[in-house]
């Protein structure tokens, strides 16, 4: 189902139709499209609604967001043109790139082009205080969801549960669906992947007496060690209610992607409008403040849309020529 909300709509209300292209430009451009986010209460469902608000009322292309199951089925589901944008961590990213995808395994995703960078993603996990789940460790032999099947959190917590010998019990479920099962007692934990904060862990904190955790020193050095595709990351205090000191974990980067078919014009005109404003960006989410030109340089493998290109040679954002899609 796809999505476009008041919400959303209210959050681009601060923007003003100004066409920044011919309008033969856009005689290729399609009149819709449709972007893949994740599942609702993740940071990227609403960072790709508002994205779809600001697209429809600046481009003039009625842009939507689609509940997904996170971004190795947005790589596919550009990569077969099902959806003409999608939002993606570099890591799945990276595994469909190479064929390694564990939706279409054997199938390199070769026609998946880079758009911009979004923000970091952190991988955290909540559960009721009364649970006695403080800590990853503990997790061991308990019922964990690690959210939607193919999405960040899905692929990655149980590599991570691997290097630290940690057992539990693996479901998958939405975001929202997760956190009302935490509360209801029929799931002792759910370890997700999403910008920070996290409204769903935001929400349960805000109604319930909650751990939230990342990994300790130890744990995310051998993290670390086995999986080079994530960095340390550190979670600011204040981010959730009640918790006023923060905690270490690991990252990854997100990007938005576009099929190579995409008219060079739209993805100049869709990039320079994230690009060139941020503000408006702030308004959806909190994670935008790191979604700026000069962060383009986090992706090292995906070749770069040409639309893309061309806005980042205009702003002297250097892309290496082997990413020069």
């Amino acid at each position: 189902m796809r999505f476009l909300t008041a919400a959303a709509l209210a959050a681009t209300t601060a923007l003003t139709l100004q066409p920044a292209f011919a309008q033969e430009d856009r005689a290729d451009w399609p009149s819709s499209l449709t972007i893949g986010t994740a599942s609702q209460g993740g940071t990227y469902f609403i960072y790709g609604t508002g994205l779809a608000g600001m697209i429809t009322q600046k481009l003039g292309v009625n842009a939507s967001a689609e509940v997904t199951g996170g971004p190795v089925q947005n790589a596919t589901l550009v990569e077969t043109g099902d959806h003409q944008v999608g939002l993606v961590t570099m890591g799945p990213a990276y595994e469909a790139w190479s064929g390694n995808s564990e939706l279409a395994p054997g199938v390199e995703h070769s026609s998946m082009r880079a758009l911009f960078p979004m923000y970091q993603t952190p991988f955290e996990a909540v559960a009721l205080k009364s649970s006695g789940v403080a800590d990853v460790a503990d997790m061991d032999g308990k019922r964990v969801s690690v959210g939607p099947a193919g999405g960040t959190a899905a692929t990655y917590w149980p590599r991570f549960f691997e290097v630290l010998g940690v057992e539990p019990t693996i479901s998958f479920s939405g975001a929202n669906d997760a956190t009302g099962q935490v509360k209801d007692g029929l799931i002792d934990a759910f370890a997700f992947a999403a910008g920070v904060p996290i409204s769903a862990f935001a929400q349960i904190a805000a109604e319930n007496e909650v751990n939230i955790f990342g990994f300790t020193d130890e744990q995310r050095g051998k993290i670390l060690e086995a999986m080079p595709e994530v960095a340390a990351f550190e979670v600011d205090g204040g981010m959730y209610q009640g918790f006023p000191e923060g905690h270490g974990t690991v990252a990854m980067w997100n990007f938005a992607i576009a099929h190579a078919d995409m008219p060079e014009s739209l993805a100049y005109e869709i990039t320079k409008l994230v690009m060139e404003d941020n503000a408006a960006m702030m308004q959806i989410h909190a994670t935008s403040a790191e979604t700026l030109p000069e962060n383009a340089d986090k992706n090292t493998f995906l070749p770069f849309h040409p639309g893309a290109v061309k806005y980042f040679d205009e702003k002297g954002i250097e892309i290496p020529d082997d990413l020069r899609g």
